[in-house]
C-alpha cells in the first residue's frame, strides 16, 4: 500500500515496525511454550545461554527465553487494556467538555486537572497494596486506565474547542445535524492523529509504570511480565553474581519497546499532519 511505502521512508517507522513485529511474534510464541510460566525448577538453574537454552535459565529454574515470551505478552495486554480503556474515557470527556462548554466543561476539567496535580504514583502504590492479592492483568490495566486519561482528555478538548468555532460546525448545526453525528462524522477524523499518538504514549506509560510497581513488589510476582522478570533478577542479585543474561533480557526488551512505541507515535503523527508529510514524502 502507498501509505506503508511512504511511512517506510522514515527510518523511525521502519525500525519501530520491525521491532514491534518481533515483539508480537515473541508474544505469540508463548502459546507454544513447553513450560508452565508459574512453575519453578522445570529446568536446571543458572545455566548460561546455549543451543538448548537460548537465553539461559534463572535461579528459579525457569527458561528465560520462554519466560520472556510470556512477559512480553502480558505487558502488551496490560498496556492495551490501559490504552484502549483510557482512550474511551479521554474521548468522551474531551469531546463533551469541548463541545458543551459552560458548567459541564468546568466540572469535567476540574476532575481531570485534579488527576494531573495529585501524586498519582502514591495512589497507585496505595491501591496496589490494597488489592495485591487480587491483582491480575485486567485489574492492573483497568487501574492504570482510570488514572491515565486526564492529560489526553485536555488535549482532545482543546482541539474540539477549535473545531467548534469553524464554519463547518455552524453549517452542520444549521442543516440539522445532531450532536452525535457531528462528533462522529466531523470531529473524530480531525482528532484521530491525536487519539492514536496518545494511545501509543499511554501504552508506553503503562508498561513503564507496571515495571516500577513490579520492582517494588506491588503486583503478583507469579505472573510473568517485564517488571516481574526484573524483580526476580534483582532479588537474586544477578548483576553481582555475573548472570547478566538474566537481567539484560527484560531490560533490553523494555528499552526496545519504549523506543519503538515512541518513534511509531512520532512517525505516524507526522505523517497524518499534512504539513510535515510534505516535508517527509513530498506529497
Amino acid at each position: 500500500m502507498k501509505i506503508f511505502k511512504d511511512l517506510f521512508k522514515d527510518y523511525r517507522f521502519a525500525f519501530s515496525f520491525i521491532v514491534l513485529v518481533i515483539i508480537v511474534i515473541m508474544a505469540l510464541l508463548s502459546a507454544f511454550s513447553p513450560y508452565d510460566p508459574t512453575l519453578w525448577n522445570v529446568v536446571p538453574r543458572d545455566m548460561k545461554p546455549s543451543a538448548e537454552y537460548i537465553l539461559g535459565t534463572d535461579s528459579n529454574g525457569q527458561d528465560i527465553f520462554w519466560q520472556a515470551t510470556f512477559a512480553v505478552r502480558n505487558s502488551l495486554i496490560i498496556s492495551l487494556i490501559s490504552g484502549l480503556v483510557s482512550r474511551v474515557i479521554a474521548i468522551l470527556i474531551g469531546m463533551v467538555a469541548g463541545y458543551k462548554g459552560g458548567s459541564i466543561d468546568r466540572i469535567l476539567m476540574f476532575i481531570g486537572d485534579s488527576l494531573l496535580v495529585i501524586p498519582l504514583f502514591l495512589i497507585f502504590v496505595m491501591i496496589a497494596m490494597m488489592v495485591r492479592d487480587r491483582m491480575n492483568l485486567v485489574v492492573l490495566g483497568l487501574m492504570l486506565a482510570v488514572f491515565g486519561w486526564a492529560w489526553d482528555a485536555r488535549l482532545i478538548r482543546s482541539m474540539v474547542l477549535s473545531l467548534r468555532e469553524r464554519e463547518f460546525t455552524a453549517t452542520a448545526i444549521l442543516s440539522g445535524t445532531g450532536t452525535v453525528k457531528l462528533v462522529l462524522k466531523e470531529y473524530i477524523p480531525f482528532t484521530m492523529p491525536l487519539i492514536f499518538s496518545t494511545l501509543i504514549n499511554n501504552m508506553s506509560w503503562a508498561i513503564g509504570l507496571e515495571i516500577t510497581l513490579a520492582i517494588l513488589g506491588l503486583v503478583n510476582l507469579n505472573i510473568p511480565t517485564l517488571g516481574t522478570m526484573l524483580n526476580w533478577a534483582l532479588f537474586y542479585q544477578s548483576i553481582l553474581l555475573g548472570r547478566l543474561w538474566w537481567i539484560l533480557t527484560p531490560v533490553v526488551l523494555s528499552l526496545f519497546m519504549f523506543i519503538a512505541l515512541y518513534w511509531l507515535s512520532v512517525s505516524i503523527s507526522e505523517y497524518l499532519d499534512p504539513r510535515t508529510r510534505i516535508q517527509r514524502v513530498g506529497a
